[in-house]
């Protein structure tokens, strides 16, 4: 389908490659009842959520009994939990209309106000491309939550893009009560508005993205901070006394393996990575969408490599960030220099309406 057209963003081969990728796994694993764990624990964690107020167990011992995730997460359980076991009701397709809907947000918002319909276009198949990238489709179809995650992440940056400060602080907020992974995003996105919109807009960002995860964070951890704790931070960094099924052979994992020390060791990487990506922000900081999302990519990159409890499904978040950049690029509209520095004929044509407003003034 790609070589059958000369348009290097087809849009018949990118929902061609939508349909195979994603349509047709996700309606037969939805048919055989095959799905991800993930399924399973927003599930349960939703039910536990209404029966005791917070989506953690207390005493959690098997795998399965550990919600790794934020409170946020468990809101895409709620259909089962309210309704029962019925098709429509898993969390799987739930997290798949949320990524849906989300990224389709995230395409308004970029090209809203443009006019050439050939950069909407782009946008549109850019989606669509992102939707059918192999490490988005198979997560989407087995049931997979990073990629909502991803999609919040995602319209952050379009909100950035369109230098609207309140929508991206809401959008990080969202990100950041549903995985720790979406964290990372808050401070890049607060330091490209500051340094595209200034100090002020900056400000807006970064308190309504911390009101809103303090908004849904902190109940569940007041109602039982102990579970709180064992659940969503020491069962996926890899400290728990439960082996986290997060174990791909990345060099997180072989550290903490095969060296004495080897989780403090890891962890340690990685606080020294965002320290360095940190201070990187402050010198130079990200001068447009492009940059923050390279820089974000970058640092998610170091931490899944690094993570002691970690799988190679995770660069999800890399790939959606630099496709997305991509995206934005070409979706933006290019800058007119003459426009920027004033053509000849603007500054003729200003001339006369300068002087017949001084006259007028005088």
């Amino acid at each position: 389908m790609a070589l059958g057209t000369r348009s290097r963003w087809s849009r018949a081969a990118a929902t061609t490659a939508a349909v195979g990728a994603l349509g047709i796994p996700l309606v037969w694993l939805t048919a055989v009842g095959l799905e991800q764990m993930e399924v399973g624990v927003v599930e349960q964690a939703a039910r536990h959520l209404l029966e005791t107020g917070t989506p953690y167990l207390a005493h959690p011992v098997a795998v399965r009994d550990f919600n790794p995730y934020l409170p946020g997460m468990a809101l895409f359980g709620l259909p089962h939990a309210l309704f029962g076991a019925e098709v429509f009701t898993s969390a799987r397709l739930w997290t798949l209309a949320g990524f849906l809907a989300v990224l389709a947000t995230a395409v308004a918002v970029l090209v809203k106000g443009e006019r050439q319909l050939q950069r909407r276009a782009v946008a549109v198949t850019g989606a669509v491309w992102i939707t059918a990238s192999p490490v988005v489709a198979l997560p989407l179809a087995i049931g997979g939550v990073d990629p909502v995650v991803v999609a919040f992440m995602l319209l952050a940056l379009a909100y950035a893009h369109r230098g609207r400060s309140v929508g991206a602080g809401v959008a990080l907020g969202v990100a950041a009560v549903l995985k720790w992974t979406a964290w990372p995003a808050v401070p890049v996105v607060v330091v490209l508005i500051a340094a595209t919109r200034g100090s002020r807009a900056a400000r807006t960002t970064a308190a309504l993205s911390a009101a809103v995860a303090a908004l849904v964070v902190v109940p569940s951890l007041l109602a039982d901070p102990r579970a709180f704790f064992d659940n969503a931070v020491l069962y996926p960094f890899g400290l728990s006394d439960t082996v986290s099924t997060a174990a791909s052979p990345l060099l997180g994992h072989l550290l903490a393996t095969a060296l004495p020390h080897g989780k403090t060791i890891a962890v340690a990487l990685i606080g020294a990575s965002a320290a360095v990506i940190a201070v990187s922000l402050i010198v130079r900081p990200p001068a447009n969408t492009l940059a923050a999302a390279h820089r974000l990519a970058l640092g998610l990159s170091i931490a899944i490599l690094l993570s002691p409890a970690t799988r190679i499904g995770y660069a999800v978040y890399p790939v959606a960030l630099l496709a997305w950049a991509r995206c934005t690029t070409l979706a933006s509209p290019k800058p007119d220099p003459d426009r920027e520095r004033g053509s000849p004929h603007e500054e003729c044509s200003a001339a006369p309406v300068g002087r017949a407003a001084l006259n007028s003034h005088r």
